[in-house]
């Protein structure tokens, strides 16, 4: 087994595997490969987070495993915090609880109610008691009323807690309460500088050592020993998923020409697509796709040859990060980067 590299991180069913059992063998390679942090994100067809989790726990033996993420208000807070105690010993002490704000249209799709920074905030401190056993009585806060909670009097963990952050509020309450902080894909070198800048102020400002709270990279990882259709789906595809999804954030965030937004939804490719592009678009559209995304939006990700790959990853940790999550690739397909990392330590 590899010796691990702390700072590099992996989400495991990147992309859409063919069966969540496929999560097994993945993390038994990246934990040989020597990868210190397992993410795992939720969809509910196919990735509910605490089915993955346990699996992900009882196969491995020193690899970390972190969601990233799961939302606070899709289950009643003691079954989260009773998941998040029950995971951390189940891997002794490997597990981190990671939050985030959700697709706010698919929330109200689905009749849940839309996250707000300070519901996200009450949830941690409450939870954080939890965890410490106290009994909580009458608990009315952002995050609702609780007459009554308590998972024992016995209890005494200190679960890390983890968020996924995107607009200066969320990164500024990482900094705040989180322990580490999970910053978005395709972010320009400028806007990964200034996040990490946004939470590293805000947790000296609330008396923490900045130094304390993690901020990790969400780096696209797209070698050239990848096919060509699949560097174009993780690539192409993907971007074009985000700005369907939340396009004004990301191009807002990135400091990106609004216009080129409103000519790709005005696209009528784009504007009677059904569903996520990274899902069901074919290679030709993709290809066409392509024309609509400046190829400068596309190149805020680690491409080329391993080596070129190694250091767009080390540049992101020059740029302040703390580690750097290879987003987007399998372990299978992470092996030469990581060979040519570590080759030029």
């Amino acid at each position: 087994m590899s010796i691990p590299n702390e700072e590099l991180g992996f989400y495991a069913l990147a992309g859409q595997p063919e069966s969540p059992r496929d999560l097994i063998d993945e993390l038994r390679s990246a934990e040989a490969m020597g990868l210190g942090t397992a993410f795992l994100s939720e969809r509910y067809n196919s990735k509910e987070i605490c089915t993955l989790s346990g699996a992900a726990g009882a196969v491995t033996d020193s690899i970390r495993i972190a969601t990233a993420a799961t939302n606070h208000n899709t289950r009643h807070p003691i079954v989260t915090a009773g998941y998040a105690l029950t995971m951390h010993g189940l891997t002794g002490g490997r597990f981190v609880l990671g939050l985030g704000r959700g697709i706010a249209a698919m929330q109200k799709a689905y009749g849940i109610p839309p996250i707000t920074t300070a519901q996200m905030e009450d949830f941690i401190g409450l939870t954080r008691r939890l965890l410490s056993g106290e009994a909580v009585i009458g608990h009315d806060g952002p995050v609702g009323s609780f007459p009554y909670l308590q998972l024992g009097p016995d209890v005494a963990d200190e679960v890390p807690f983890l968020l996924c952050a995107f607009g200066p509020n969320s990164l500024a309450l990482g900094g705040r309460c989180f322990d580490e902080v999970v910053l978005h894909t395709f972010f320009t070198d400028e806007t990964t500088a200034r996040a990490v800048r946004t939470v590293k102020e805000a947790a000296e400002k609330a008396g923490r050592d900045p130094a304390s709270v993690k901020v990790w990279s969400c780096f696209a990882t797209i070698g050239d020993h990848i096919p060509e259709d699949r560097r174009l789906m993780k690539s192409v595809g993907r971007l074009a998923t985000y700005l369907q999804g939340y396009g004004d954030l990301l191009v807002r965030t990135n400091q990106w020409d609004p216009g080129v937004l409103e000519r790709f939804r005005a696209d009528p490719l784009i504007s009677t697509f059904r569903g996520g592009i990274d899902v069901h678009a074919t290679t030709e559209q993709l290809e066409q796709i392509a024309h609509l995304i400046p190829e400068e939006w596309l190149t805020h990700a680690a491409t080329g040859s391993p080596e070129q790959c190694a250091r767009a990853v080390r540049h992101q940790l020059d740029l302040g990060c703390d580690g750097v999550i290879l987003h987007g690739a399998t372990p299978a397909e992470l092996a030469p980067i990581l060979d040519a990392y570590r080759s030029a330590d």
